[in-house]
């Protein structure tokens, strides 16, 4: 009984580790692309702009929010590409009584993540 013990807990181990190592070489293969500002825009735990806003020009873009502004001609609204980042970052600066989340200030999204969805956007 205790050889068949012994023998269980090496084949649990031996599995574990199979596991652990495959996982290992998937995230280090580069199995995991690297999202676009489109992906993060639409990706439901990052950016989720469809939550408040429409993306008329979008034909993917599902479920869109009617709360916020409808997100078209961008660049037009927002010359200052900047500026549009800045109210992504953290849109109480320019209108306190916002309920846009702030993005970057609560950490939500990365600088680079807040790049990509202000180039993404700037170009709706």
């Amino acid at each position: 009984m205790r050889k068949l013990h012994q023998v269980a807990v090496a084949t649990a181990c031996a599995i574990s580790a199979i596991m652990l190592s495959g996982s290992v070489l998937a995230a280090e293969g580069g199995a995991k692309k690297e999202l676009t500002g489109k992906d993060l825009a639409f990706d439901r735990k990052k950016g989720n702009c469809l939550a408040c806003h429409a993306m008329p020009t979008q034909p993917d873009a599902v479920s869109a929010g009617l709360y916020g502004p409808p997100l078209i001609a961008m660049s037009a609204r927002y010359p200052d590409k900047a500026k549009m980042r800045a109210q992504i970052w953290d849109a109480t600066v320019a209108n306190p009584s916002s309920t846009m989340i702030p993005f970057g200030k609560h950490g939500v999204l990365s600088e680079k993540e807040i790049d990509k969805i202000t180039d993404f956007v700037y170009g709706l």
